[in-house]
């Protein structure tokens, strides 16, 4: 995720709430430099704030979808007006939320933009025997708990919301880290291999292909 907000002590708060339930997250507190960086990273979500140093946030999304970026945005704002949410809506926003947020809705909320962008209508993702609950952050395997690492779980969630698609390890950490944590590939691999090995015996199966990264797909049984 990006975040965008200038207000420190509330971007502090979000990264912590967000970060603590296994996300990956990044923020920008400018709207030039959340413009610029836009142009060449790609998010899952962006949180953004309207009233910005350099550009607004409504300048920041009509850029976006200018350029037909359809990475999701979820408006984080203290206008309350209907206006002002009528203008965040038309400008490009997937929703709206007036501050002060409640976390609890914000992850929530979050969750039915991820579900959406991967197709999904529901929070829980089943195939044979292994059972994955976005909000509960668990899997199940055979009705045990597959005890699955906080990365593991992130890698998981990536996996679903891209089945079918190859992605590269590059891909893959940008969504597993932030910018400051700076991973190596190597770790990567080790997550996955993790990750493999807890979910053998279902039908979700995690492709390795040489130079080229890792694709998940449901095999038929």
């Amino acid at each position: 995720m990006l975040l965008v907000e200038d207000n420190d002590d509330l971007a502090e708060t979000i990264i912590d709430r967000l970060r603590s339930e296994g996300h990956s997250i990044d923020r920008e507190s400018n709207g030039d430099q959340a413009n610029s960086l836009l142009r060449h990273a790609q998010f899952d979500i962006v949180l953004l704030d309207i009233n910005l140093p350099g550009r607004s946030g409504y300048e920041v999304l009509r850029s976006m979808r200018a350029r037909d970026d359809q990475t999701p945005v979820i408006i984080l704002t203290a206008r309350s007006q209907i206006d002002d949410r009528v203008s965040g809506l038309d400008a490009g926003a997937d929703d709206y939320m007036v501050k002060p947020v409640d976390f609890r809705e914000l992850s929530a909320r979050c969750r039915v933009l991820a579900r959406r962008k991967a197709g999904n209508a529901s929070n829980v993702f089943t195939a044979g025997d292994l059972v994955f609950d976005r909000g509960a952050k668990r899997a199940t395997v055979r009705g045990q708990d597959a005890e699955l690492r906080a990365r593991e779980i992130q890698l998981l969630e990536i996996l679903i919301g891209n089945l079918g698609r190859m992605l590269t390890k590059e891909e893959v950490a940008d969504k597993l880290y932030s910018f400051d944590e700076a991973p190596s590939l190597n770790a990567v691999e080790q997550i996955v291999a993790r990750l493999r090995k807890k979910l053998e015996g279902t039908p979700l199966v995690v492709k390795t292909a040489r130079g080229l990264g890792y694709m998940a797909y449901v095999a038929e049984e």
